[in-house]
């Protein structure tokens, strides 16, 4: 029997590709970290949800004493505000003043305030999605996470 050759093409006539940073473990683990310490500082029991640029989860913590609904909630901000590159907010914001056909829009699940995305250098990493205490809190708790990437 004859093996086969496979020939791959090389692009080489001067075209680059981009590179791109992306969210390591440690990154995650830092941001996971931070936004657990301020919700301990805080007293407030919540689910916490880090994905990547593409909405795929890459971490969830729910804390004790936290509503089991809001392990399927705080992941679905973080895929929203992802996919979206903008704050979940925006679309729950939207849906409120009366563009109420929002709600078909497809893949988009976590249309309220808690999901929030993770820029460096202008490029979006992926986000993080909290649920379990007001959205603003939440928001709060997110944010607080995303800052340790600066530290």
């Amino acid at each position: 029997m004859q093996s086969t050759k496979v020939q791959y093409s090389v692009i080489s006539q001067g075209a680059k590709m981009k590179s791109k940073q992306v969210l390591t473990l440690d990154d995650v683990k830092k941001i996971a970290a931070a936004a657990e310490a301020e919700a301990v500082k805080n007293h407030w029991a919540v689910t916490i949800s880090i994905v990547d640029e593409g909405g795929h989860l890459l971490w969830l913590q729910r804390m004790d004493g936290c509503a089991p609904i809001s392990a399927h909630i705080s992941p679905a901000k973080a895929k929203t505000a992802a996919l979206g590159q903008r704050e979940s907010k925006i679309y729950e914001d939207m849906i409120n003043n009366g563009r109420f056909s929002f709600i078909t829009a497809p893949n988009l699940e976590g249309l309220l305030e808690g999901g929030v995305p993770i820029v460096v250098g202008g490029e979006y990493l992926g986000a993080v999605g909290v649920s379990g205490v007001k959205s603003s809190e939440d928001v709060q708790i997110a944010k607080a996470g995303i800052a340790a990437l600066s530290v």
